[in-house]
C-alpha cells in the first residue's frame, strides 16, 4: 500500500475562478522547489515530524530557488530568509520553513526575492534564493510546508516522489 499525505482540502469551490470536473475547482497547489517531496513524517526535526505545528509534507531539496506553492497573499516574510507564510483564497495559511535550524544562519545563505508581506503571488513565483552548496555544509535543508490552520477535510496529495519547482503535488 502507497503512503499517503495527508493535507485540508483544496478543492472546494473558490469564487470567481474556474470549475473543473463535478462543480469542483481544481486548486494549483505545487512544489516549491525541486527534490524529493517526502511525508512530513520523516523530516528530522520533532517540531516538524510530530506535526507540533500543524500537517504538511517537505520537500528534499535538490536546488535553490523556493517559489510560492500556489496562488496567494504572502502573510509573513522572515527577513532572515529561510521562513515564509502564504495565505490561499480559500483561507488556508501556510508556513514554508527552508531547512531545519536555518534560523541559526541569521540570513547568511538566503536571498529574498523582490517580495514582501502583503504581496499577492502566483504559484512557482519565486520567493527565497538559497545558496543550497553552502547552506547543505551545515543544515539539514529540507523545506517544510505546514498548514498552520486546521481545515475540515484531508486532501490527496501524491505519494512521496522526486518533483521539480512548478510540479503539481495534488493528486
Amino acid at each position: 500500500m502507497k503512503e499517503k499525505l495527508g493535507m485540508p482540502d483544496l478543492t472546494g469551490r473558490i469564487e470567481g475562478e474556474k470549475m473543473g470536473l463535478f462543480g469542483k475547482k481544481k486548486v494549483d497547489f505545487v512544489s516549491p522547489a525541486g527534490g524529493r517531496l517526502m511525508n512530513i513524517t520523516e523530516v528530522e526535526d520533532p517540531v516538524f515530524s510530530s506535526k507540533m505545528l500543524g500537517d504538511g509534507f517537505a520537500v528534499d531539496l535538490t536546488d535553490g530557488e523556493i517559489g510560492a506553492p500556489f496562488d496567494g497573499e504572502v502573510t509573513a516574510a522572515f527577513p532572515t530568509g529561510h521562513a515564509f507564510g502564504i495565505q490561499m483564497k480559500n483561507g488556508m495559511e501556510l508556513l514554508v520553513h527552508i531547512g531545519i535550524n536555518t534560523v541559526e544562519a541569521n540570513g547568511d545563505g538566503f536571498k529574498v526575492m523582490n517580495v514582501k508581506q502583503g504581496d499577492v503571488v502566483k504559484a512557482g513565483q519565486p520567493i527565497v534564493e538559497v545558496d543550497f552548496k553552502k547552506l547543505s555544509k551545515k543544515y539539514n535543508i529540507n523545506t517544510m510546508l505546514i498548514i498552520t490552520n486546521n481545515l475540515d477535510t484531508p486532501a490527496q496529495f501524491t505519494e512521496p516522489k522526486s518533483v521539480k519547482r512548478g510540479d503539481s503535488v495534488l493528486k
